[in-house]
């Protein structure tokens, strides 16, 4: 981090920023905007996209910066990134386009829409910056593929958990231990919260409130680890993983006793990726590690580390929106990812029954009412056709499914002409 930080008033010091285009004015979006307008040297957000004109403009005001120019036309924007204004737009796809922007952070949460952005950034030479889990379990690992082709770098961010876990995977290795699990905690996991279930908390943080309906239904858990696990070569030892649950306030050292060696370790030595509900600290990451060298055994115990097999380190907290610009530096100055595919798909998210779901109905959005998504060795996931979570929306079922059934390819009408079908198909096939 302080290498980066000090790249960055570098930049500043020699009135050279990075330049970000930022794509989404939601929620995260606005913070994003406002962490990167407040508290980071050396980069500026050039331009907000979005498909309104509000939310961007709101996004400006709030991180300070009044009047941002509207910008229709490619040569107006380019004009806008060499001045030095703050633009806002409606067209998406041309932000992508403009000479001067260093970065795309995709901020959408939506999949379809995020790739259409993902695809034109990096056919534009853009390094891409996704702060989108749903799109990057689905399709990240082909987007890596087109990305490493152009010569750009692909990256999740710093401050979600997949970027959390990864720091702290890449912390313990570089110590000389063995990472064997990569995880997660949560305060709640319950896969059938709706939408009318998680009014009252998304009013309260003013959260979309499908996405905090995916955070507490255990689908957005789900993409997260399908990313670490893509990273990491790892895989999941069950359906949906183990999650196991522990009274609230139990420390985390103790929590994770849970997890035995024998299950951690799965047969493979790959290791796995999980998480766990209920411990102390109530957010942020984990990895457990193993140590087989006895002189090393005997420190860590002596630094209160424990007496293994398992040894755990955390991180206990993540700082989304403030942490992500540090994703973007790494891209530009480093030409280095924060957590990519490197492995292909590994682990898929796939689509659930929420509850009785009727032949003919039409599949809702991520977080809905219809669905929640559970992590799936992709092995596993192929050989039953099964349907990803993240190419489940407006698809419309074939035959009546159970509560808690997942779902299969033969089991929808795909809706007509979307990229996020034809980039699936192009990854199944480029890692068949």
């Amino acid at each position: 981090m302080h290498i980066v930080y000090e790249a960055l008033l570098k930049r500043k010091k020699e009135n050279r920023p990075i330049k970000v285009a930022l794509v989404g004015a939601g929620a995260m979006g606005r913070a994003v905007a406002l962490q990167m307008s407040m508290s980071v040297p050396g980069m500026v957000v050039a331009v907000i996209a979005n498909r309104t004109l509000k939310p961007s403009i709101r996004a400006y005001a709030e991180a300070g910066v009044e009047n941002p120019k509207e910008v229709k036309q490619l040569k107006d924007l380019e004009a806008c990134i060499r001045q030095g204004i703050p633009a806002v737009t409606d067209n998406v796809l041309m932000v992508c386009q403009a000479e001067g922007i260093d970065a795309v952070m995709e901020i959408t949460g939506s999949i379809e829409f995020g790739a259409n952005v993902s695809m034109e950034a990096i056919k534009n030479n853009k390094h891409l910056v996704l702060m989108n889990a749903e799109l990057d379990g689905t399709i990240g690992p082909i987007l890596k593929v087109h990305a490493d082709k152009a010569g750009v770098v692909i990256t999740n961010i710093e401050g979600d958990q997949p970027g959390v876990i990864m720091n702290l995977y890449h912390y313990v290795k570089a110590m000389g231990l063995k990472p064997v699990l990569c995880g997660n905690i949560k305060g709640l996991q319950d896969h059938y919260r709706t939408p009318t279930t998680q009014m009252g908390w998304a009013k309260k943080w003013k959260q979309d409130i499908f996405k905090v309906t995916s955070f507490a239904d255990g689908t957005k858990i789900s993409f997260e680890q399908s990313i670490v696990a893509n990273a990491t070569d790892m895989h999941v030892v069950q359906r949906g993983m183990m999650g196991p649950e522990v009274p609230p306030g139990t420390p985390i050292m103790d929590a994770v006793k849970l997890f035995s060696i024998d299950k951690v370790l799965g047969g493979d030595e790959k290791g796995i990726v999980d998480f766990i509900v209920g411990p102390d600290p109530n957010s942020g990451v984990f990895v457990l590690a193993t140590m087989d060298h006895p002189e090393h055994r005997r420190y860590l115990n002596l630094y209160k580390v424990g007496e293994g097999p398992l040894y755990c380190f955390y991180t206990p907290h993540h700082l989304c929106y403030m942490e992500a610009p540090y994703s973007v530096a790494r891209a530009v100055l480093f030409n280095e990812s924060t957590i990519a595919p490197e492995y292909g798909p590994k682990v898929e998210v796939v689509a659930t029954g929420k509850k009785e779901l009727k032949k003919g109905e039409k599949l809702d959005m991520i977080g809905g009412y219809a669905t929640y998504g559970q992590c799936e060795n992709r092995e596993t996931s192929r050989k039953g056709n099964l349907l990803p979570m993240g190419i489940a929306e407006d698809c419309v079922l074939k035959r009546n499914i159970s509560k808690d059934e997942v779902i299969t390819y033969d089991d929808v009408e795909l809706p007509e002409d979307r990229l996020v079908d034809r980039l699936r198909i192009e990854q199944d096939s480029f890692f068949s």
